[in-house]
Parts: structure tokens; C-alpha cells; sequence
């Protein structure tokens, strides 16, 4: 299996974050990584972590508990351009639903993550890791579950 971890960003490599890309045509359908270094600082109960490769950022997820509808959300999941086609993206959703079993304290049901309907790549990942499509968010996303 894939050697594959999650760890916290923080003043010892955000910068590393920050140089990872994704495709010039996937950039309509996620926020930059240093927005979303930014964005986390202000949501209480989300965690944005780097996805490593043994020693090597390949990625980066922000996840946590949705203060308006108390389900766990993944609201981002960015795997570097370098690094996309090789089932690395769905052994890193595996890992991220693993780590919110384990501090899942209040026992919630649902993983939440939505995309771009137009975002066929995403779609197809998140249906592999076992996401079941539910809706289409009025902000325009295709919703996803994943049952806890």
C-alpha cells in the first residue's frame, strides 16, 4: 500500500504547501492553497494538513465539523499536478476519513464534500474512496456522503 500521511501545517511548511499546484485547467475548481492556509484560521473545528508522500508534500486537505449543519466536511483536497493519476488522490481521501473515524467523538454520521459538477476527475475519486452523490448545493456544488 502507499505510503501515505497527513500532517498539520504550520510555520515549518506552509511554504511547502503553497508551491503545490494543481493542473492549469482544475484551477477554476479549487481555492489556492495559501487562501486556504488563511481560510482555516478563522473555522473552528477544521484542520488543514499536508498529504505526504514518505517524506514529501504531495498534497494538501482541509477537513472538520461544518458549524451550520454538524456533519464532518472535506472542504478541500488538492493533489499536486506532478502527482495526479496514480491513485494517489483516493489513498489520501481513505486517509482522511480514517483520521476523522478515529477523533470522531461525537459520533457523527456523515463526511460531507462537494465539487464542481464540471469536475469529472474529483467526482470519479470521491466515488472510489465509496462517496455516494446526493445533491447539487445552491452554491452550485455537487454533494457527496459518506456514511460514518
Amino acid at each position: 500500500m502507499t505510503e501515505l500521511s497527513l500532517k498539520i501545517i504550520d510555520k515549518s511548511n506552509w511554504e511547502e504547501a503553497i508551491q503545490l499546484s494543481v493542473k492549469e485547467e482544475q484551477k477554476k475548481f479549487i481555492a489556492s492553497n495559501l487562501y486556504t492556509i488563511a481560510e482555516v484560521q478563522f473555522l473552528d473545528h477544521f484542520y488543514v494538513k499536508g498529504i505526504y508522500l514518505q517524506d514529501k508534500m504531495i498534497g494538501l486537505t482541509m477537513y472538520g465539523i461544518d458549524a451550520y449543519d454538524y456533519n464532518y466536511w472535506i472542504y478541500r483536497l488538492m493533489i499536486d499536478k506532478h502527482f495526479q493519476g496514480s491513485g494517489l488522490g483516493r489513498h489520501a481521501i481513505k486517509l482522511i476519513i480514517e483520521e476523522i473515524r478515529q477523533t470522531n467523538d461525537a459520533n457523527i454520521p456523515l463526511i460531507m464534500i462537494g465539487c464542481n459538477p464540471e469536475n469529472t476527475a474529483a467526482k470519479h475519486a470521491y466515488k472510489k474512496a465509496g462517496f455516494v452523490e446526493s445533491h447539487i448545493a445552491p452554491w452550485g456544488e455537487q454533494l457527496a456522503t459518506f456514511s460514518l
